[in-house]
């Protein structure tokens, strides 16, 4: 059986986590979360190739390192990925701009308010220029969701996994005032609400 080296806490591992619920796939799981022995452990034993999580390891032994990935390999073939050429790369401009954009400012300024270890970086400077990057980066994911379901397509794809894993903790973890963004919140509920669907701590 394929085994996922997993961060509990972080979005990056739940994406994965998520994919692998909705398609109703059963995997191995190995926690790996920030200042424990057995991220260590995995670090030294090869496990995670550019050191950090999520990785995923095939039956094979072979290791799949970076979040999205690991979406895609997953997701070869099944109906999160669009049959059409121009939908498919539509798709994977959105998860590009996940890790490019949205990523390291929504995620981040979560673990600067979250992680112990990560407070001393949390000046009041950051916190706010962040704040405002964030809100211009969930206005865009506001605009594309106006006046239709999903990021791209009919239906759920993995832009939509991809991109909700970060979004959906937002406003809880880090401070962003989602209120603003109602096409957002109702993406958000529809992403929920697919069968299979886990949360972050699921």
């Amino acid at each position: 059986m394929m085994r996922l080296y997993s961060m509990p806490s972080s979005g990056n591992s739940y994406k994965v986590r998520l994919l692998l619920a909705l398609l109703g796939r059963a995997i191995e799981t190995t926690d790996v979360e920030y200042l424990t022995e057995a991220l260590e452990g995995a670090k030294a034993s090869g496990r995670l190739p550019f050191g950090k999580a999520p990785v995923l390891e095939l039956d094979d032994g072979r290791l799949l390192p970076e979040s999205n990935a690991i979406l895609c390999w997953l997701g070869e073939g099944t109906g999160f990925v669009p049959a059409d050429p121009f939908a498919r790369a539509e798709m994977l401009s959105w998860m590009f701009w996940e890790q490019n954009q949205h990523e390291g400012v929504i995620a981040v300024r979560a673990a600067l308010l979250t992680y112990p270890h990560r407070r001393a970086q949390a000046t009041p400077d950051r916190l706010a220029a962040l704040l405002d990057s964030g809100h211009a980066l969930l206005q865009v994911m506001e605009d594309r969701l106006t006046g239709r379901e999903w990021l791209v397509g009919d239906g759920a794809t993995l832009a939509d996994v991809c991109l909700y894993a970060y979004t959906h903790t937002a406003g809880e973890r880090g401070g962003f005032e989602m209120a603003r963004f109602p096409s957002v919140k109702a993406w958000l509920a529809r992403v929920a609400a697919l069968p299979g669907y886990v949360g972050l701590d699921g």
